[in-house]
């Protein structure tokens, strides 16, 4: 997919708004099933969670959105290996974690991740809440702070983030990107280092295998990997206005 098929939007104001899942055929599903179970043999770390599938988005006034999601787990996402199955599409978070110097981190997946390789921002698809609890921007932002933490070791605050940007790609997911307040360059990778080292020491493998800070949309060409379809567009439109 090329950066042009990914759509930037507002995000000045997000509702959420929880609906069903829709309903799948005995065939779909059958056919889902056995996607999964074959990318589960390929990757046996994947694991089938709950997620927030995106189930639609409607735009609200000049400068909002609706989004409606539905609850679902991992495998459902083997839908888009279903011929003429209906696509349930994602609904995830980023965050734009700047160096003093202006360049942002992006992390390579490790291997033992549903997508090895591929270079990205911190963040991650967006689990459903628990029991009666409100799925809104505030839980977007407690996730993507939880999702930094994780993947870099930078262990910024929920309430430091800002919502700055939202994108849609080809397939119709959707990734709400919030900031993060500036760090000096030698202390994102030192993080980065220790998070390491603590993961390692306890037998797990990080989801990132390594870090670089990017200046501009050139320097995508230095990545040895693919990268997300929304890395491009979202590297123009850095710094916010």
């Amino acid at each position: 997919m090329t950066a042009s098929a990914v759509e930037i939007l507002p995000v000045r104001r997000i509702r959420l708004v929880e609906s069903a899942l829709p309903e799948l055929s005995d065939r779909h599903r059958s056919a889902m099933d056995h996607a999964w179970e074959a990318a589960v043999r390929a990757t046996p770390a994947l694991f089938d969670g709950p997620v927030a599938a995106l189930t639609g988005l409607e735009r609200d006034g000049a400068d909002g959105l609706v989004l409606s999601w539905a609850r679902a787990t991992y495998r459902y996402r083997a839908l888009r290996q279903v011929p003429d199955a209906p696509a349930y599409a994602s609904l995830f978070v980023s965050v734009a974690q700047p160096a003093d110097d202006g360049r942002l981190t992006v992390g390579r997946m490790a291997r033992s991740t549903a997508a090895p390789g591929r270079w990205q921002l911190p963040g991650g698809t967006v689990e459903p809440p628990d029991g009666d609890s409100e799925l809104d921007l505030t839980t977007l932002r407690a996730h993507a702070a939880r999702e930094l933490a994780e993947e870099t070791g930078s262990d910024t605050p929920a309430d430091a983030l800002r919502p700055w940007l939202t994108t849609r790609g080809g397939r119709g997911s959707v990734g709400v990107v919030f900031t993060a307040p500036p760090r000096p360059a030698e202390e994102l990778y030192d993080r980065y280092t220790e998070l390491v080292k603590t993961e390692t020491a306890q037998g797990r493998e990080p989801e990132f295998d390594r870090i670089e800070l990017l200046g501009s949309t050139t320097d995508l060409e230095s990545l040895d990997g693919p990268h997300v379809d929304y890395l491009r567009p979202v590297l123009g439109a850095y710094p916010p206005a």
